[in-house]
């Protein structure tokens, strides 16, 4: 023990400051009666989130339900929590919106496809670990994206998300208003999950900025959508200068998820990775099994990194 420790048991007050509970910034929540959560098919007036949720001190979402739901599997047995072939049900399964799967401390969910799909999801999801009570939450999305310079299957650890602009910001019309928002993440944690991937040593990884945009096709200088008005030389002086800024990856979701766990006072992270180099191409040709491949690295290196925070390992 550390000179000056006491073996005294901490008061309640000493054990609530090491607690980082979620911050809800709505004073309109604690009013209501009953919080229906609709686009997860729960409520506060229906199911106790104290006891489903309560131990949660991770939480993986992603893009697809299928992934997410083969995400907790891997954690599972990762964690020794699961045996081969077990089911794990959708705690969202009264709705087609999203997939929501759990295990021990790690809640998986799926968040579909874009900004406004995601950010749906996130609200819903922040007030379910608000009601739950969870604390020291660490939030971190895996998914795929297009690589800048980077070899396909190559893992982005975000350091900043930012816009189609390369502004580190969130810009959002709420009330017929502009409001932005910074969309840094948690630089301690991206370090954590660096040395993890340095630990494992199977997949390039790097910290850079992600760049999240409006749409896959236009909003990313592709020249394989159904309109496009620019040319290539046009495309590639873009995505060279996105590459300057220090971006190394291109999706549709890190901005307001990083804005979002920002003003919620959570922890988090987002880990993508690459199916393409953008500068030599738009269309994503590997084969199948190099891209299953390609989307088990993100689950891999999380995976690893909750096993080390929990002292799972070997």
């Amino acid at each position: 023990m550390a000179p000056g420790v006491s073996n005294e048991k901490k008061t309640d007050d000493e054990q609530s400051s090491k607690e980082n509970f979620i911050h809800l910034c709505n004073p309109h929540l604690e009013k209501m009666k009953e919080d229906i959560l609709y686009h997860f098919a729960l409520g506060t007036g229906t199911h106790d989130f104290p006891a489903l949720f309560g131990d949660v001190k991770f939480v993986c979402v992603g893009g697809s339900p299928s992934r997410m739901r083969a995400f907790i599997a891997y954690i599972a047995e990762e964690l020794g929590l699961g045996s081969p072939g077990c089911d794990y049900p959708n705690i969202c399964a009264g709705t087609d919106r999203y997939a929501m799967y759990k295990v021990g401390p790690v809640l998986s969910v799926s968040h579909g496809m874009g900004i406004p799909s995601i950010s749906i999801m996130l609200h819903e999801l922040i007030k379910l670990l608000y009601h739950a009570k969870c604390s020291n939450i660490t939030i971190v999305r895996i998914g795929t994206s297009g690589g800048i310079g980077l070899e396909p299957g190559s893992v982005v650890i975000t350091r900043q998300s930012v816009d189609a602009t390369f502004k580190p910001q969130f810009e959002q019309v709420i009330l017929g208003k502009t409001v932005i928002r910074s969309t840094n993440l948690d630089e301690q944690l991206a370090k954590e999950l660096m040395e993890c991937s340095k630990e494992i040593g199977q997949f390039n990884t790097v910290i850079g900025n992600t760049m999240c945009t409006l749409d896959f096709y236009e909003g990313q200088g592709r020249l394989d959508g159904a309109i496009c008005l620019y040319n290539e030389e046009e495309k590639l002086q873009y995505l060279k200068e996105a590459y300057d800024s220090g971006v190394r990856n291109i999706e549709m979701e890190s901005s307001v998820f990083a804005a979002m766990c920002n003003l919620s006072g959570v922890k988090a992270a987002v880990v993508c990775v690459t199916l393409l180099n953008r500068l030599e191409g738009d269309q994503i040709s590997s084969s199948h099994d190099v891209l299953v491949e390609y989307q088990q690295r993100p689950q891999k290196l999380v995976g690893y990194f909750i096993k080390k925070s929990l002292g799972k390992m070997e």
